[in-house]
């Protein structure tokens, strides 16, 4: 199998061009690629199809090959791949999900992509669709009890559930320790991506994310998104907000009159490869 090994502010994936490579197993190959120690090393796999509503298709896989509906880091990455592939000339282009069509528009420069703009759409902040069992209409600065200690939680779907709380400082979170625990709460029928924020001033926050399926990642594309619609509700920032990830920095616009986020960042290819799968059939 043929692939591509690439990161968005350090969210890194396995990309496998599925116009010419075919994955009969995706769930175990997310499993075995994503292995630090025996595989490639990342957090899960997308593949990239074509589409019939779309320029392109994109599925993903996270590490432990549970399939995703999204990942903002990883639709960068793909409009990056394709465009730099040769697969398409256009800047502007659509690309299928289990969260819908998205829409980018890629900024070039000396003939590759340098940064992708995503028009992330609407946030879903209605609980029953998120979804989450807490909140009647939204689920907005709601008390959750994690390890016997209680949270402040606003719900947001950005085609994913997610799960922000404040806290004073990201930097010595055991995340480790406690992730796992908001993951799998049981007010999480589906999971839940769980986003940790300290408010810097109105336009900056710090970040740091437990993916459902992952475990902590460097970045996490959709959290940002929804770690900016948080602020906003709760009144701890403006609309335009730089989001200091482990990985790097992404600019999150919430564009309320027109209830869309936008998300802009870079996307970067670290290597090609080859690597034998066969023994996965």
């Amino acid at each position: 199998m043929k692939f591509t090994k690439m990161h968005g502010c350090g969210n890194d994936y396995v990309y496998v061009n599925c116009l010419e490579e075919t994955v009969s197993h995706p769930d175990k190959v997310a499993q075995f690629v994503s292995d630090r120690h025996f595989g490639i090393g990342s957090d899960g796999l997308i593949l990239i199809h074509p589409s019939d509503k779309a320029d392109f298709r994109m599925a993903m896989y996270n590490a432990d090959g549970s399939e995703g509906e999204m990942c903002g880091n990883g639709i960068r990455c793909v409009a990056k791949y394709v465009y730099d592939y040769g697969l398409t000339d256009k800047t502007n282009l659509s690309i299928e999900t289990l969260a819908g069509i998205k829409h980018l528009e890629l900024t070039i420069e000396d003939g590759k992509v340098a940064l992708v703009k995503v028009n992330m759409g609407a946030p879903e902040l209605t609980p029953k669709q998120i979804p989450v069992l807490i909140g009647d209409e939204r689920c907005v600065d709601e008390p959750l009890i994690v390890l016997g200690k209680e949270h402040r939680i606003t719900a947001v779907s950005m085609g994913n559930p997610h799960a922000v709380t404040f806290v004073e400082e990201t930097a010595e979170l055991p995340l480790e320790q406690t992730g796992p625990y908001f993951e799998n709460h049981e007010a999480f029928p589906e999971r839940i991506n769980t986003e940790f924020v300290q408010v810097l001033n109105r336009k900056e926050i710090n970040m740091r994310v437990w993916e459902r399926g992952s475990g902590e990642t460097l970045a996490c594309g959709t959290g940002t998104c929804a770690s900016v619609v948080a602020c906003v509700l709760n009144d701890k920032t403006d609309t335009e907000v730089t989001v200091h990830l482990l990985g790097g920095d992404l600019q999150i616009n919430y564009d309320r009159e027109n209830n869309t986020v936008w998300m802009t960042g870079p996307a970067t290819v670290v290597y090609d490869g080859e690597i034998d799968v066969g023994m996965l059939d």
